[in-house]
């Protein structure tokens, strides 16, 4: 499994969703490696398609995509059961990574 996660420097959500992707991932049983890329520039993050920090790819994919998210050097917001977070809980990314798993 493909999994990355992109992040500026200046937001401290990445590193929970680091922790809770790790979480995910034991949780399942799973082994992946987790690229980490930090975006730098506006210009990058326009180019990677950057909706903010943190954002989560699952073979290449953003499974927490929603539509009007802008590209750019922002923290990013997810929607949970317990309302708006700075990161996916563990049980959302156990829901998407499944999704995605090989047989």
């Amino acid at each position: 499994m493909d999994i990355e996660l992109q992040y500026f420097d200046g937001c401290p959500n990445w590193r929970v969703a680091a922790d809770r992707v790790r979480e995910a991932l034991h949780a399942m049983g799973a082994t992946a490696s987790v690229r980490y890329v930090q975006v730098e520039t506006d210009e990058e993050a326009e180019r990677l398609g950057f909706h903010g920090s943190p954002t989560i790819l699952i073979e290449g994919r953003d499974p927490f995509e929603a539509p009007g998210l802008a590209t750019g050097l922002a923290c990013r917001l997810y929607r949970t059961p317990a309302g708006l977070a700075g990161a996916p809980t563990t049980e959302q990314l156990i829901k998407v990574l499944h999704e995605h798993r090989q047989p």
